[in-house]
């Protein structure tokens, strides 16, 4: 029986992929992505001013919460009135794009890499994510290179996504799948309250 080809990472090459300069890079890494992530740092308007100084767009309205990691913050791009919850990693080797009141709760990881696991040598794929007008990303939800959410779409909590998922759908699990129409009420609905 002829032994089957296996895995060479030793001649793994990423050469190709440059995501910007090594002075800027080094800066993020350095001084933007710590403060950004801190929680010693408790204004949303701080994180995206330091975002916006390193080359991400953000529109007006966004909040930032504490312990977000971005990648390469010069891929990130951000519309009116998100909401980016706790510990998000956006891992945006390439272009992130949220659109416009779009809500990536806690812990959501958007992931725009991957390996190509027929390669003997590993290679590196990338691939954009585009979070559409109001689509959400719920808590622990997984986006994966490529992914789109459509308009109001949702990813719910702890799914793990890859491909599109059609405007005002639901899809759940792993891998996620259609669960169910998201449909929105016409007017805010009174905040429910349950008392211990």
């Amino acid at each position: 029986m002829t032994p089957r080809p296996t895995a060479r990472l030793k001649t793994y090459d990423n050469s190709w992929y440059r995501p910007g300069p090594f002075w800027k890079r080094t800066a993020w890494f350095f001084l933007g992505q710590p403060l950004v992530a801190s929680g010693w740092l408790p204004w949303s308007g701080m994180r995206v001013f330091l975002l916006r100084a390193f080359g991400s767009t953000i529109g007006d309205g966004v909040v930032i919460k504490p312990g977000v990691r971005v990648k390469h913050p010069w891929f990130f791009t951000v519309g009116n009135d998100c909401w980016i919850g706790e510990d998000c990693w956006i891992d945006n080797l390439t272009e992130v794009r949220l659109g416009n009141d779009v809500c990536l709760s806690q812990g959501a990881y958007l992931c725009t890499g991957n390996h190509n696991w027929s390669d003997p040598a590993f290679g590196l794929i990338v691939r954009p994510i585009e979070c559409m007008d109001g689509s959400w990303a719920a808590a622990r939800s997984l986006l994966l290179p490529g992914t789109v959410l459509g308009r109001g779409a949702i990813a719910a909590a702890g799914s793990v996504v890859n491909g599109v998922v059609p405007d005002f759908q639901i899809y759940a699990g792993n891998p996620a799948s259609y669960l169910r129409e998201r449909v929105i009420a016409e007017t805010t609905a009174t905040p429910e309250r349950t008392l211990a």
